[in-house]
């Protein structure tokens, strides 16, 4: 069955980095198109970044310059490398498979301190 794992969120200082994983398994992903998308707190999800099967990136505005989306068809594992995190990057991050329909992973929390 489809699964997708995400990993490395956490808590960062204000200005710094984190790289996300999803490990994906159950399903072709080297002809998928994955993305990420985040849900801060008492907000409603959003989207974050997308990468199709042909490497082209896709960005929200507001993490665009300082997020990004990559992917290893050999692992099949999509990355997301967040820089210059404020604190409004505070979120709950999710992956999500764009398949027959949308499979999710559980998330990965990350949250930005001052």
């Amino acid at each position: 069955q489809v699964q997708l794992v995400e990993s490395g969120g956490g808590l960062v200082q204000a200005g710094g980095s984190l790289r996300l994983s999803c490990t994906t398994s159950g399903f072709t992903f080297a002809t998928s198109r994955m993305a990420w998308y985040r849900q801060a707190p008492g907000k409603e999800r959003e989207f974050v970044a997308e990468i199709d099967d042909s490497g082209r990136t896709y960005y929200a505005d507001a993490v665009r310059g300082r997020f990004f989306i990559s992917r290893d068809n050999t692992k099949n594992i999509v990355y997301l490398r967040m820089t210059m995190l404020t604190l409004e990057d505070t979120a709950v991050y999710f992956c999500t498979a764009h398949l027959n329909r949308d499979y999710w992973g559980q998330g990965t929390q990350v949250i930005v301190s001052s």
